[in-house]
């Protein structure tokens, strides 16, 4: 379905928009010279190892940045070869090729797929037999976004189809399995054959190739310290099978997708009517953000200077994003090798193309400039008890420097990936005492003095955490295994 948003909303966006004058396009030769200065920096205060940008003006590409390493370890730096995970930008690309179906009349956007596939895709919910491609290119299948555990688990719908949004990738999944089933090949070949080849993404795969051995950047945590990367190895989450995901497996560089946003803007590869579908408001994402809503695989911003189509990328650490403006016909599209990738957006967006992005408020990723940060790098330079200290007595000067629960949780958890335990403990505590009503910061807090050895304290407040939240199942688990070793 279509919606319209009211008029009340344009008036508002048009205020809004006044008051982005701030975020206004630089021209293309100082976004560039902004882009090639500033990226460098924000990597180091976000501890992003490595990088690929592009720019796209006016309907072409005008840049590209390869910046940092691919490994923290071996220092191998970026170049115009080194491809990223696109994580969630996979979707959009693949998105395109399934409207290239409906171009040639193989699909059509409101069947419900089991007509196509010829089964429930074991799903035994008579809801799975409502379920359209539209639906699902909306995220408002009813799928989660993925199955609970394992692939094993039988997938749920959670709402009628059509009711809301709600993104899931576990759709995206199920309609490349009827895209198989129409064409006769597997993910790779069809998006090779329709789109990836017609589009020269020569760099570009949903499936493990042997030269992404040599080319494929690794993936870092938000210290910028290596983790691994996604590759074809037997099982396990970070596996790419022959056949690729379509939800979140394809392998690209700022390059070759900016390829893919370029045939976008141009109109290129779709029939006007189709690109113009895959472009209009379908569903509305929030009510927060009323101007915010997906289309047909693309998330979109209708705003005063016109609609923007855009989509982020979180493999956890590894992100990557892309806005682009359909009418200006300029876009920015960026990936990232570590898991503070999306913490820069907002001056990547400012320097490449301007404009207030309701979109990055709505995701609420943390800035590399948060409080929380801070706090954290304070900690490795300075410990736990002087950095806490000196963050106490600047929330008492100023309200905004206070740490959210979650947050300082995450801090607490990066300590102890350091194995700075001490550090860890004297945060958790902090989140005790400014919280002390949640049931998960005693958790939390539990856990730690449970690493730390701590036995009896830590019995004691994983029961603390139990009795604010009685379903706490991981205190029961936690609480069972001390007790048993205790005796």
């Amino acid at each position: 379905m279509k919606i319209k948003l009211p008029a009340l909303l344009f008036a508002s966006l048009i205020l809004i928009g006044l008051n982005a004058s701030s975020q206004a396009k630089l021209t293309t030769k100082e976004s560039i010279e902004k882009l090639q200065k500033d990226v460098p920096d924000l990597m180091q205060k976000a501890d992003i190892p490595g990088m690929s940008v592009a720019l796209i003006r006016n309907g072409k590409l005008v840049w590209t940045g390869s910046f940092g390493v691919t490994n923290a370890d071996t220092h191998k730096p970026v170049n115009q070869q080194t491809v990223f995970e696109a994580a969630s930008l996979s979707k959009c690309v693949f998105a395109y090729g399934v409207l290239k179906l409906v171009d040639e009349g193989k699909l059509d956007l409101d069947v419900p797929l089991t007509k196509y596939l010829g089964n429930n895709y074991g799903v035994p919910d008579e809801r799975i037999n409502l379920i359209t491609a539209r639906h699902v290119l909306t995220h408002s299948s009813g799928f989660p976004n993925w199955r609970e555990n394992d692939h094993s688990k039988i997938l749920q719908i959670h709402f009628n189809p059509g009711e809301k949004w709600s993104y899931s990738g576990e759709g995206i999944v199920y309609l490349s399995k009827v895209v198989e089933k129409i064409t006769g090949m597997s993910l790779e070949d069809f998006m090779q054959q329709t789109v990836l080849k017609p589009l020269d993404m020569s760099s570009s795969s949903y499936s493990w190739l042997a030269r992404f051995d040599s080319l494929k950047a690794y993936r870092h945590d938000d210290l910028g310290n290596l983790t691994g990367r996604s590759e074809k190895i037997n099982g396990g989450l970070d596996a790419i099978n022959e056949d690729g995901n379509a939800a979140a497996s394809l392998t690209t560089n700022a390059a070759d997708y900016a390829k893919f946003i370029i045939a976008v803007l141009n109109g290129n590869g779709l029939k006007k009517s189709t690109r113009d579908k895959m472009l209009t408001p379908g569903i509305r994402v929030t009510k927060k953000h009323p101007e915010l809503a997906w289309g047909l695989g693309v998330g979109l911003e209708t705003m005063p200077d016109g609609t923007w189509f855009w989509h982020w990328g979180d493999n956890g650490d590894a992100k990557a994003f892309y806005m682009a403006s359909v009418s200006g016909k300029d876009a920015v599209v960026y990936f990232a090798d570590g898991s503070n990738g999306l913490s820069i957006a907002r001056e990547i967006l400012a320097d490449a193309v301007g404009g207030y992005h309701p979109s990055l408020d709505n995701l609420g990723y943390e800035r590399f400039n948060s409080s929380s940060r801070q706090l954290l790098k304070s900690i490795i330079a300075d410990g736990a008890a002087k950095s806490l200290d000196t963050y106490r007595n600047k929330r008492e000067k100023d309200t905004t420097q206070r740490i959210g629960e979650q947050d300082m949780n995450g801090v607490g958890y990066s300590l102890i990936r350091l194995k700075k335990l001490d550090d860890a403990l004297a945060v958790f505590k902090q989140n005790t005492d400014d919280f002390p009503a949640s049931w998960n910061v005693w958790d939390s807090y539990a856990e730690a003095l449970m690493d730390k050895g701590d036995k009896d304290s830590a019995i004691k407040y994983y029961q603390k955490s139990l009795e604010l939240n009685p379903q706490n199942d991981n205190g029961k688990k936690m609480l069972a295994e001390l007790k048993g070793e205790k005796k």
